[in-house]
């Protein structure tokens, strides 16, 4: 029993112990882009050895895809709590989705993940880990719009629909990243939110 006792504060102090070089290397990603993200930047930042790094993550690439997906489950996780607070249907609901869905495109886990993807054009040995978690959070991203929105999928159209209000949230991130981009941002929400309303109440052909 004194083992299992042991075992388990231990395996909380190393579960922290991710929990903050995950943070640290988004962080450091945001601030810094990938170029200026080494992993002793990043152990410096969560004030742990080197050795501690390499024990939960044995490369740099594996750190901050690790990093990425970490903050990305997290997003996740709090855009299912705040859509419960959503309107409940029209379209004030249908509005309140894009702004939420471009605000995510519009923080900073965004931007620390447009460092990582800028990167893996580059590098090769970060490629795969990234076009890998690319397509699990745009999946996951699509279903939950989906989800949101109520849209009918089997309908014409609505699946294109849905995936245009996601790029052009993206195509507003990166416009964001410059300059403050909030007053014209608002008025294309707006005008999107007015555009995917209309599409998925539209009665389908005969």
């Amino acid at each position: 029993m004194g083992a299992v006792t042991e075992r388990a504060p231990k395996q909380d102090r190393s579960r922290a112990t991710r929990q903050r070089i995950l943070e640290a290397a988004v962080a450091c990603l945001t601030e810094h882009g990938w170029s200026g993200s080494t992993v002793a930047v990043v152990c410096t930042r969560a004030g742990v050895s080197r050795g501690a790094a390499q024990h939960h993550f044995r490369t740099r690439e594996e750190l901050f895809t690790a990093a990425i997906a970490h903050v990305a489950e997290q997003w996740l996780t709090a855009v299912r709590e705040r859509a419960q607070a959503l309107p409940r249907e029209g379209p004030d609901r249908t509005y309140a989705v894009v702004d939420m869905l471009v605000a995510v495109h519009t923080g900073p886990l965004f931007r620390a993940a447009l460092h990582l993807w800028v990167a893996a054009g580059e590098e090769e040995a970060l490629r795969p880990r990234v076009t890998a978690l690319e397509s699990r959070i745009g999946r996951e991203a699509h279903r939950l719009a989906v989800d949101f929105l109520g849209a009918d999928e089997t309908r014409p159209g609505v699946r294109e629909t849905v995936q245009g209000v996601l790029d052009m949230a993206r195509g507003l991130g990166l416009a964001n990243l410059l300059s403050d981009d909030s007053a014209r941002r608002a008025r294309i929400v707006r005008q999107w939110s007015r555009i995917l309303d209309a599409e998925l109440r539209r009665e389908p052909a005969a």
